[in-house]
């Protein structure tokens, strides 16, 4: 796979594919609880702050790939902070908020913040956010590795072996999933979650089951030793 030497390479069965790490700044636990599970699934490593107490912290341990922050926090406002990591490193910023004045998004860019996000957002539209945001800063293309399959985040471009596996657009999302977190088992209930906004109509258990088969065939895994079932729990990406 000619992409794989371009950009950093992440061994699935060793790493989980968690290549780079995103600070999620935020103080709403049911927003942390979904965006923690959606930036996991595509294979980031994901730090938690709930107080710019905390993100201070952790900026100053080990800086983040990318910092994903919101403006009202219980301990200050988040333009400072973003102020503070613009003057002493090169770490992306997207402001994640419910503020949508257009003062604050002009306040939020002249700080140097590279997007600006306003609450409620589309999953799939914020990830493809953060990816942009990656690559301008040299870090986008990412590619999971698991035994002989490899997955480029950057190109899309599935191989197995050398050879290009032509994927559905729910294909890829599904197997990306399951490359971020190898051994891990899936309830088919995640896997759904997962998955139901990548397009605008109800995603079914069925839908699943046809689309896991397909993937199956395409990685020519006919006998179910890649991708395992656990009857009547969900599916297993084996490590290789």
């Amino acid at each position: 796979m000619s992409a794989a030497g371009k950009g950093k390479t992440y061994d699935a069965g060793r790493g989980n594919g968690r290549g780079m790490t995103i600070l999620l700044v935020e103080d709403n636990e049911a927003i942390i609880l979904g965006l923690e599970y959606l930036l996991k699934q595509e294979g980031y490593h994901v730090q938690i702050a709930r107080d710019l107490r905390e993100a201070e912290t952790c900026v100053g341990k080990v800086p983040p790939d990318l910092i994903l922050l919101d403006i009202t926090l219980p301990d200050g406002n988040g333009f400072d902070f973003c102020s503070r990591v613009k003057k002493t490193g090169e770490v992306p910023v997207i402001f994640l908020t419910a503020r949508e004045e257009e003062r604050d998004v002009v306040r939020g860019l002249d700080m140097g913040a590279d997007d600006y996000v306003v609450k409620p957002f589309r999953n799939r539209e914020l990830v493809s956010r953060i990816k942009s945001v990656l690559r301008r800063y040299g870090k986008g293309n990412v590619v999971l590795q698991c035994g002989d399959i490899t997955l480029d985040q950057e190109t899309g471009k599935v191989c197995r072996n050398g050879r290009e596996i032509p994927l559905t657009k729910l294909e890829y999302r599904i197997l990306s999933s399951m490359m971020a977190c190898p051994g891990k088992l899936f309830t088919r209930e995640e896997i759904l979650a997962g998955i139901w906004d990548i397009s605008n109509h109800f995603v079914n258990d069925n839908t699943l089951s046809v689309a896991m088969k397909r993937i199956r065939e395409k990685l020519g895994d006919e006998d179910c030793s890649v991708i395992t079932t656990v009857r009547g729990i969900g599916y297993r990406l084996e490590k290789g």
